[in-house]
């Protein structure tokens, strides 16, 4: 069996990036009679962050739609009919030379046309963000128009895939329109060789310097523990500008409590130098970092935003999930935690055998089973 993966890139250290490689990686390894084929359109020639398995086969269309990231939109409108056409016929031509068995699609452009295709394969749409990442803010008038008619578009192609596969059953529950659904988590890419003792002085976080993240409101909730707590410390670790947090902390007089560091390959080590996670996210596709910190044995406190945390921690068991965007709430949960070591350490170590429901095997077994539901469908390699 031949697996075709699409994805703009793997020089990044994205979620998608981290995940889609890890899974190729181990379906390359582990699964026997399977073959792998990643392929990008925007590599650049440079080489993938997370390094991939010899018995991965990476191949590039070198055809760069979104990059540079800065060029003037009215430029971008107007090479993109070439630059697409070119992107469709290179992929095309990909698909009829490796003749895959399945392709997953990643849910980028390709997804305008590969349902569409009578090439033999099956089809896998594979969704890394909530629905409420495609409109967030849904406008009125035309703005909102435009936004359900690009909707309705996705939906139409989402029903003639083979199948749809979602991170989380609430995330499925978005989609009552679709039938072909199956859904899987992601699988914990950490495999830590230390834990936390709780006994340390910090709060940790970990996601990028973005407005959905809800680092903001973290900030907030920080401003009431610290009132408390001036002895502990938030460190929160990210990727993107970060100018408008550190405003707010300086106005918050949080300089010396709350740090923002650059994201680290080291990110175990820093888990285990902490004693609670927090996940302030106002909606994610799943919260793979939860599930890290919790592997490490850190108890988790998280809002309860679509998607991924209500399936993650178990509220008052291994963690607590607190009503999404409420601060004052979010602030009385940490505080909880740092006041009370006795629960900060058992809910650690319920966290810790927790978090095994996510172990690679588990997931790709779940995988595995998805591919061999495919039957006669898929053709023999």
């Amino acid at each position: 069996m031949k697996i075709l993966y699409y994805l703009p890139s793997l020089y990044t250290s994205g979620g998608l990036e981290r995940i889609i490689v890890f899974k190729a990686n181990y379906f390359a390894n582990h699964l026997p009679d399977v073959k792998v084929v990643l392929v990008t359109s925007e590599q650049l020639n440079k080489p993938s962050f997370f390094p991939l398995s010899e018995n991965v086969k990476h191949i590039d269309l070198n055809v760069c739609i979104d990059y540079p990231f800065d060029q003037p939109p009215l430029l971008k409108l107007l090479r993109f009919p070439f630059l697409y056409r070119k992107f469709k016929n290179k992929f095309l031509k990909i698909l009829n030379q490796e003749k895959p068995d399945i392709v997953i699609s990643t849910m980028r452009r390709e997804i305008n046309f590969l349902p569409l295709l009578n090439d033999g394969s099956i089809k896998v749409a594979e969704l890394h963000v909530t629905k409420e990442f495609y409109h967030p803010n849904f406008p009125k008038g035309i703005g909102g128009f435009l936004r359900e008619r690009k909707d309705n578009v996705r939906l139409k192609k989402l029903k003639l895939m083979d199948a749809v596969v979602f991170l989380t059953a609430q995330e499925k529950s978005f989609w009552p329109e679709l039938s072909n659904v199956h859904v899987i988590p992601n699988p914990l890419v950490l495999q830590p060789k230390g834990r936390s003792t709780c006994q340390e002085k910090q709060v940790i976080a970990v996601g990028r310097y973005v407005p959905q993240k809800g680092f903001d409101l973290l900030v907030e909730a920080w401003h009431i523990v610290n009132a408390s707590h001036p002895d502990w410390v938030l460190k929160i670790y990210g990727d993107g500008s970060s100018v408008e947090l550190q405003q707010q902390i300086d106005r918050l007089g949080l300089t010396k409590s709350c740090k923002l560091k650059p994201s680290t390959t080291a990110i175990e080590e820093k888990y285990c130098d902490s004693s609670i996670f927090v996940l302030s996210s106002r909606y994610d596709g799943f919260g793979m970092v939860l599930v890290e910190a919790m592997a490490c044995g850190l108890p988790a406190i998280a809002f309860d935003c679509p998607s991924g945390p209500s399936e993650i921690i178990q509220d008052g068991v291994d963690g607590f999930l607190v009503k999404n965007g409420n601060v004052e709430k979010l602030a009385e949960r940490i505080s909880t935690l740092i006041k009370d070591d006795l629960l900060r350490k058992e809910m650690g170590e319920k966290a810790l055998v927790n978090s095994a429901r996510f172990h690679v095997e588990k997931i790709a077994e779940q995988w595995k089973y998805l591919f061999e539901s495919f039957g006669e469908s898929t053709k023999s390699d």
